[in-house]
């Protein structure tokens, strides 16, 4: 399965610049079909009341922190099979392999650059 261009994506972040930046990365890649949320906890209330194909989540979040929304979205049976790719600035290996082991699909580290970010999502859905 290719990444869909229609496919639709939810952006979660804290700040709305990182989101602005994320959605517009997307959208350069030919993905407008984006929602955002700006935590943790409005993402799963969005995940659970509508359908989205793949999940773009930053790691350091305040309220709920990306690795504890990977979690809890690999924990309900209709969203654990959404793909999540995960924004960091973080490069510890071992948060990366943490976040691995909960269920997540990829990283990309920020800056966000367009082609790696291209790679990354064609990666999850090849």
């Amino acid at each position: 399965m290719s990444a869909e261009r229609d496919m639709k994506i939810l952006v979660v972040d804290d700040f709305a610049a990182t989101r602005k930046i994320l959605i517009n990365t997307l959208a350069q890649l030919g993905y407008n079909n984006t929602d955002e949320a700006d935590d943790g906890y409005s993402a799963l209330v969005k995940l659970k009341s509508a359908i989205f194909d793949f999940v773009v989540l930053e790691w350091n979040m305040s309220k709920m922190s990306g690795m504890e929304l990977l979690e809890q979205i690999r924990a309900v049976p209709n969203l654990k099979q959404i793909p999540v790719l995960m924004v960091t600035e973080d490069v510890l290996q071992e948060n990366i392999v943490a976040a691995v082991k909960a269920g997540l699909n990829a990283y990309v580290i920020k800056p966000v650059e367009v082609n790696n970010f291209a790679k990354k999502i064609e990666k999850i859905f090849e």
